[in-house]
């Protein structure tokens, strides 16, 4: 897979991918990831990407031309199966989300900044908008990293136990039962015998039910989520 991605502050963006799990997928070829500087798309010298509103009001708009001209730059060389708006206002990203997308080949993704982009290009160009909760954050980019790594280690052979993902929160819209290692007992407090006496039918019907007893207490909107 590869995502390419669009930013003005491309920096913010070196540390998540170049550590651990995003590492390793991009080491072993499995996954792409590459930021583009919107600035080398700039109007003028100065590198400007960005105007006032029309109409007035506080913050600053990324504006067309620098977007049109780096979104159509890489589709000359990428053919893109979603071109992805990171906003406020667009669809909350949930695990079903990232499951859709972790099937695809070729991603962008657009870093909004300052008071968001010029909507002509959200009609124009943007097929998916995508927001990762209800607060605002300075831009897109660490949206950016969140949807990266949640896509990303769902790839086939990125994980070393593939299975894993499988057993993670919000797979099946339940969350993921509690979890245990050694010591067995931890100063007085043991973990649950079933866990120890080696029947994994018996195990996994043990998950099953905490998974579920977990969702009810802490998430139950999730189990009226047909989504």
């Amino acid at each position: 897979m590869t995502i390419d991605i669009i930013t003005v502050v491309p920096d913010l963006l070196e540390s998540p991918f170049s550590h651990s799990i995003m590492k390793r997928a991009q080491d072993k070829g499995l996954l792409t990831v590459r930021t583009h500087n919107l600035r080398n798309w700039a109007i003028n010298k100065h590198a400007q990407v960005d105007d006032y509103p029309f109409g007035g009001g506080a913050g600053m708009v990324l504006m067309c031309e620098p977007l049109a001209n780096a979104i159509e730059t890489l589709q000359q060389t990428t053919p893109y199966d979603a071109i992805i708006y990171l906003t406020p206002d667009g669809k909350t990203f949930n695990q079903q989300t990232a499951n859709t997308l972790s099937l695809q080949e070729n991603l962008l993704i657009i870093c909004g900044h300052y008071k968001g982009i010029d909507e002509r290009i959200r009609e124009k160009y943007i097929t998916q908008e995508i927001s990762i909760g209800d607060y605002v954050l300075s831009g897109g980019e660490l949206a950016a990293a969140v949807l990266v790594d949640a896509i990303g280690r769902l790839l086939p052979g990125v994980l070393s136990d593939e299975t894993s993902a499988l057993t993670d929160s919000f797979q099946d819209n339940l969350l993921a039962p509690p979890v245990y290692t050694r010591p067995a007992d931890f100063r007085g407090s043991l973990v649950p015998p079933i866990l120890l006496q080696g029947d994994p039918k018996k195990v996994e019907e043990w998950r099953y039910e905490q998974s579920l007893e977990r969702t009810k207490t802490r998430r139950p909107d999730l189990l009226n989520n047909d989504c």
